[in-house]
């Protein structure tokens, strides 16, 4: 062990240390409050690779000339989601009591494969899976685990529904005639990925026509009709709850109506939208997720968690721990009264698992499911009133009504086409000003706003549609 490691572990250079670190990190977030830092440095992938091409380090170096890099080359050239002009991926501004979480759990450092590995964390990831689980008005029978997010969550799902399917697909195999996945054409990637992981082949991914980016039920209805007529057994329906183009949300209670009618697997991904369910306003929008066989959820997205922090809900937990079969007498063995049951590792792709639930249930306790009511309200408002700015502007064209915390819209002037709203996008953000993404939506390049900080405002939306306006009225996109 080198003489730096035992002096940080055995001495009050720990705390030395972590000085340093939350020196440099409250500064970034005093600097991103106060908007004194740009949203986003315009370097490029080759330039950045050049600043950190070096050799493997041989010697350690003294730890605030550490720190000091990683604020001045790391902190000073990352995208700022702290900042309110931020408006672009799916990734949150991290809510406080979570973002200092993290620093406990990386510290305790406990994997929460087995009970006996982490006996506080694995409980708590019990209880949280427990809440989420009542929230979504899912029996008592029901379960689920942490995951990476949203694509692991899904994969696992589906995984679960092929086991039911194929009850000896683990030994077996997928047949020669493999169950057939059923899917809005606006469900994420991840859906149709895992047709493929899975061995079905994504030819038997079934994509089912939108209306108003959601799910066409009486489609829906005449597909399942169809695969019955053709003998071609259905393994899952995959609805989606805030999809990623448009944060749409398709109507779960009547899919899940027809699934349960027809007794097929539903998968809800609710990984963006699922936190409409702590609010009063907006928990409508999740009716009928109840009916679900399972559920993928991240609090990553519109609960402001810290990368990363997913969930998967089933509703009978019985069925994800047949979806994996493995023996690991070294790990599972069950030595000690009910330590089993809380075993995490069974029922996850990992074995090393981080102790995520720890954020979430220290968030839960911290602001409470009211807190993040509000919070899901606060942001679905702004991106409302960024609507109603952008329709009142004549050089800007609208593509949906927003249904959530995302909005699609077009710059119009000029005679913009879709190559001038992607050179608008790309102009604005290296300005600094401000970020957002793009899209494809009705074969039409569009620009796209996620508000996943809550400290974003009407104004800042504001200055946002005025940014654009100014670049494309000069031309300069």
């Amino acid at each position: 062990m080198s003489d730096e490691i035992l002096h940080e572990l055995e001495s009050d250079a720990t705390r030395d240390a972590g000085a340093l670190f939350l020196d440099v990190t409250t500064r970034y977030l005093e600097q991103t409050r106060a908007e004194v830092v740009p949203v986003s440095t315009p370097h490029d992938a080759s330039t950045l690779a050049i600043r950190f091409n070096e050799p493997l380090p041989r010697k350690g170096k003294p730890l605030a000339e550490v720190v000091a890099r990683v604020e001045r080359d790391v902190i000073a050239d990352s995208n700022k989601l702290c900042h309110p002009m931020y408006m672009g991926h799916q990734v949150s501004a991290p809510v406080p009591a979570a973002v200092w979480m993290e620093m406990v759990t990386a510290a305790v450092n406990n994997s929460t494969a087995v009970w006996e590995m982490a006996p506080t964390a694995t409980v708590i990831e019990h209880r949280v899976v427990r809440w989420l689980c009542e929230l979504a008005g899912l029996p008592p029978e029901s379960g689920g685990t942490l995951t990476t997010g949203g694509t692991e969550a899904t994969f696992t799902a589906l995984l679960a529904a092929r086991a039911a399917a194929l009850p000896d697909v683990w030994t077996e195999g997928v047949s020669a005639n493999p169950p057939v996945l059923v899917h809005g054409e606006n469900a994420h990637y991840a859906t149709t990925r895992a047709a493929g992981e899975l061995g079905l082949g994504m030819k038997n991914a079934i994509a089912v026509p939108s209306r108003d980016y959601r799910m066409d039920v009486r489609a829906l209805r005449d597909t399942l009709d169809r695969l019955e007529r053709e003998g071609r057994r259905v393994m899952a329906v995959v609805a989606t709850a805030g999809s990623t183009p448009t944060g749409s949300f398709d109507d779960l209670a009547a899919i899940g109506a027809l699934c349960t009618e027809r007794g097929i697997w539903l998968h809800v991904d609710a990984a963006h939208g699922g936190s409409a369910l702590y609010s009063a306003t907006h928990a409508a929008r999740m009716a009928g997720v109840s009916r679900a066989s399972s559920v993928a959820w991240d609090p990553h997205k519109m609960m402001l968690m810290p990368l990363q922090a997913g969930v998967l809900l089933v509703r009978d937990e019985r069925l994800l721990d047949v979806a994996f079969a493995q023996k690991a007498p070294y790990l599972f063995h069950g030595a000690r009264g009910d330590e089993r049951v809380w075993d995490q590792g069974p029922r996850s792709f990992m074995c090393s698992r981080r102790a995520d639930a720890l954020k979430l249930w220290v968030a839960l306790q911290r602001y409470g499911a009211d807190g993040f009511g509000a919070l899901y309200d606060r942001l679905c408002a702004t991106t409302r009133a960024l609507w109603e700015e952008l329709r009142s502007r004549p050089d800007f064209e609208t593509l949906h009504e927003p249904e959530s915390n995302i909005l699609c819209f077009r710059y119009v002037g000029r005679n913009a086409d879709d190559a001038f709203n992607l050179r608008l996008r790309e102009r604005w953000n290296r300005s600094g000003d401000g970020w957002i993404t793009t899209t494809l939506l009705d074969g039409q390049r569009v620009l796209r706003v996620t508000l996943m900080n809550p400290r974003t405002t009407s104004e800042h939306v504001r200055r946002l549609v005025d940014g654009l306006a100014s670049l494309g009225a000069r031309g300069q996109a």
